[in-house]
């Protein structure tokens, strides 16, 4: 457990990262006792995600090669927007493929699409969802009912891909190759 004081902070945060320590981030000037006593309310919850957290997907950091899973996954994200960006009636300039800790796609305001390396770890269908969602992106900027029906067009399945990133999402973000 790591306890983080905070000039910024206005209010206490405990995050149980997978595969990480336990951070529990406290104002500044919290008292030490304030502190002890935050961490024994909390002690059940974080048994709990804890217990969540076995490893499901059977990755070994010893055979999977960070450089080739970068390639991998920018030949299939650019396969699969080179045949879906017509069909969206939109364009992109280029696909970057990036480290992100906390997120699987983006698009920018210069029509970049970039996506996370470990996509390439997920099933085929969930890469597709999110280069999709992606390009989506690109006519309707935010995720509203309109945003969500393009999508549905494209991958009626998209709710399973989703429900897969949720549920395995942090084990997948958490994932290291060994050097």
């Amino acid at each position: 457990m790591v306890v983080r004081r905070s000039r910024r902070a206005r209010r206490s945060t405990l995050r149980a990262p997978w595969g990480a320590p336990a951070v529990l981030t406290v104002p500044w000037r919290l008292p030490e006792r304030e502190v002890a006593r935050m961490l024994a309310r909390h002690r059940d919850w974080l048994a709990a995600e804890r217990a969540r957290q076995v490893p499901r997907l059977g990755l070994d950091p010893h055979t999977v090669s960070e450089r080739a899973a970068r390639r991998r996954a920018r030949a299939r994200a650019t396969v699969i927007a080179a045949e879906e960006a017509p069909a969206l009636g939109v364009s992109y300039e280029r696909i970057a493929i990036r480290d992100q800790r906390t997120r699987w796609g983006s698009c920018s305001p210069l029509r970049t699409l970039s996506f996370n390396w470990r996509l390439v770890l997920a099933p085929d269908e969930v890469l597709d969802y999110v280069v999709i969602h992606e390009l989506c992106h690109l006519r309707v900027p935010n995720h509203s009912l309109r945003f969500w029906s393009l999508v549905e067009s494209r991958r009626p399945g998209w709710r399973q891909q989703r429900a897969w990133l949720r549920e395995h999402g942090p084990e997948l973000l958490a994932f290291r190759p060994a050097p």
